[in-house]
């Protein structure tokens, strides 16, 4: 048999039990009893932590973060090196088909600046945009660089309200990809121009 609160049990010889009222345990009832039994509960379960548990969980968050930050770098780089390449690529498309139907490529123009004859053969707002790596892209027609003329090539390079940022980094991943894994800074359809500018050969 169990016992009310504030009684014991006494056991008789007979196996019965006998209740005896304790007078020494005090009696609660209502609201005093829910509080105290919440008051209760909440001193066992809700013990804040130590100094040493909240370091420990700060050093853990600190050595994450400085794993995830050149990680979420290398992304962001790979993003940017797949939208050049696009725009690399359907733009050369584009002046490819023009000098095919033409017989010659177009005239040279700044940076920034679409030729003329090219604006309805492509997006002219991708074409004067800053790209993802900074600086405007730049139609190049017979221009030198380190003393090699190239025919027909897309360079970007720094215009007004756009610098060029060079990252090593960047420029490594346009190379790798662009020319299959091969590494020439001077060769291939990927190379560094004059002032280590970006360039998108097309005819050499």
């Amino acid at each position: 048999m169990r016992a009310p609160h504030g009684a014991l049990v006494a056991a008789r010889t007979n196996g019965d039990a006998e209740v005896i009222p304790d007078t020494n345990t005090p009696r609660l009832s209502g609201a005093n009893w829910r509080t105290s039994a919440v008051g209760t509960n909440c001193w066992r379960g809700c013990r804040g932590f130590s100094l040493v548990e909240i370091m420990v969980v700060v050093l853990i968050l600190s050595v994450l973060g400085m794993l995830a930050v050149p990680t979420v770098a290398k992304l962001q780089r790979r993003a940017k090196t797949a939208a050049i390449i696009n725009d690399f690529r359907v733009f050369a498309t584009a002046f490819e088909t023009y000098a095919h139907e033409k017989g010659t490529w177009p005239a040279e123009t700044a940076a920034g600046v679409c030729p003329p004859v090219m604006t309805s053969r492509v997006n002219v707002t991708a074409w004067t945009r800053t790209t993802p790596m900074g600086g405007k892209y730049n139609w190049e027609n017979s221009q030198n660089h380190f003393g090699t003329q190239i025919r027909a090539a897309i360079a970007i390079s720094a215009a007004a309200g756009a610098p060029l940022q060079l990252d090593v980094n960047q420029l490594l991943d346009l190379e790798r990809t662009i020319d299959a894994g091969s590494f020439n800074w001077l060769g291939g359809n990927f190379q560094l121009g004059t002032g280590l500018v970006p360039v998108y050969v097309i005819q050499r």
